[in-house]
């Protein structure tokens, strides 16, 4: 918690675990590999999900489209911008956790009313749990590779959500709404 989410916030928590593991006597070559391979996990290629660029170029005429994500802000932005996806959002907001608390402040910020906001994300616990308890829609789109700590037991799962196989489904579930 102290670091935030990121890549940075792991780079410095690997370096505070080397130096607890070592007894503080790791060496200046060992940080600099641990720093080496942090900047190797910021300027890896961003991989887009499948239909993810179809799927936002037939709802940004039709939706106010906002991303929204946790983590160290330039880290979110470098990704925004190298995806290419930006021109397709309306709103680009990068916040320190995904808490009710944090979706509330921003829902009443943006001036958007929770019964007109659905939220699309692959983390039950950061992306549709905290929505649904504030009374808003949820859709969640599971990922291979899921952070664990982003992982829910199954006695958490109280409110009924919508789980699609693919963001392509979320096309079709508009058009029946």
């Amino acid at each position: 918690d102290i670091y935030g989410y990121g890549i940075k916030g792991f780079m410095l928590s690997m370096i505070e675990s080397a130096l607890d593991l070592s007894n503080n006597k790791i060496s200046q070559e060992t940080i600099f590999e641990i720093l080496k391979l942090g900047k190797n996990m910021i300027s890896h290629p961003v991989e887009l999900l499948d239909g993810v660029e179809e799927v936002l170029s037939k709802l940004v005429d039709k939706y106010r489209l906002i991303v929204l994500t946790k983590g160290d802000l330039l880290d979110q932005e470098r990704k925004l911008e190298k995806s290419g996806l930006s021109k397709y959002f309306h709103h680009v907001e990068v916040l320190s956790d995904k808490k009710e608390i944090n979706y509330s402040n921003l829902l009443e910020h943006l001036n958007i009313d929770v019964n007109e906001f659905l939220m699309i994300g692959n983390s039950l616990k950061s992306d549709v749990l905290p929505i649904l308890n504030i009374g808003a829609k949820a859709v969640h789109v599971p990922f291979h590779t899921t952070w664990a700590h982003e992982m829910v037991a199954d006695d958490e799962l109280v409110n009924d959500h919508l789980k699609l196989n693919s963001l392509k489904d979320i096309l079709k579930y508009l058009n029946n709404q």
